[in-house]
């Protein structure tokens, strides 16, 4: 599927998806994109205000979508497991679970890093997102395709190749923590279990993005909308072919006619 194509009306029909950082760029396109797909969205992020207008947009591209405020630095893997039961409570099942909730405030060398920001990072980008999904897992196992889908970023290639992800500290080191979590947990919970893929899309003109690039010399970034329809097709029970493995869209990218 291209992931310029449609999201698909009835992929995603009668299925539970829950989505963090729902309110920012990706997040918010990625529960249009799924309430189209015919998914009941839970849309879980830290602004009350930015959730509830995000919540009509939802609303009016599907079902009826539940808000969950929640502050992925602050919260506790009980709050997670209180989520969990929510979940369950309201739905009985989780079909899908997209981490799209990220921490990144500057460029910064290593060196002169504040152990505050180098330690929110790691947690909002590994940490808390292990927490839910490890507390989510049971639900996802009750789904007949049960699967949670990682956003990952790949700030070593941003620049020069030789770079090796300089200056992305905390962040730079959590995706790739993740790229190498992705197919440990599917190994663990082998071919019968939940799903665990990646998703790693191109450049995209997203809030995160500002912090690190001036938008008038970034022409590479694309609309967040662009990518999610990949977001759809990685949740949806036909993606079994990436149980454990990352799906990369830059090299698509690269080579479509984006002019």
């Amino acid at each position: 599927m291209s992931v310029h194509a449609a999201s698909g009306s009835g992929r995603l029909q009668n299925r539970v998806i829950l989505i963090t950082g729902a309110a920012g760029g990706l997040g918010s396109a990625a529960a249009v994109a799924c309430a189209q797909a015919g998914a009941s969205v839970i849309l879980l992020g830290r602004k009350l205000r930015a959730l509830n207008k995000l919540y009509e947009t939802v609303k009016a591209a599907g079902p009826d979508p539940m808000l969950y405020p929640m502050d992925l630095e602050g919260a506790t893997p009980d709050d997670f497991d209180q989520l969990a039961q929510a979940i369950e409570g309201e739905f009985g099942h989780l079909d899908g679970l997209l981490h799209c909730a990220a921490e990144f405030r500057s460029l910064t060398p290593l060196a002169h890093t504040d152990p505050a920001n180098f330690a929110r990072a790691i947690h909002v980008d590994l940490t808390a997102r292990w927490w839910l999904t490890q507390a989510c897992l049971p639900l996802l196992a009750k789904s007949d395709a049960g699967a949670a889908v990682f956003v990952l970023d790949t700030p070593e290639r941003r620049g020069k190749p030789e770079a090796a992800g300089a200056f992305w500290g905390g962040y730079g080191l959590a995706q790739s923590a993740q790229a190498a979590l992705v197919p440990m947990l599917q190994a663990e919970l082998g071919a019968a279990g939940p799903r665990i893929s990646g998703l790693r899309p191109g450049p995209m003109r997203t809030g995160l993005r500002a912090t690190a690039y001036q938008l008038n010399v970034d022409p590479e970034a694309r609309p967040a909308a662009d990518y999610a329809p990949a977001c759809v097709e990685l949740l949806a029970p036909a993606a079994s072919a990436w149980r454990g493995k990352i799906r990369d869209l830059q090299p698509a990218f690269a080579a479509a006619d984006l002019a």
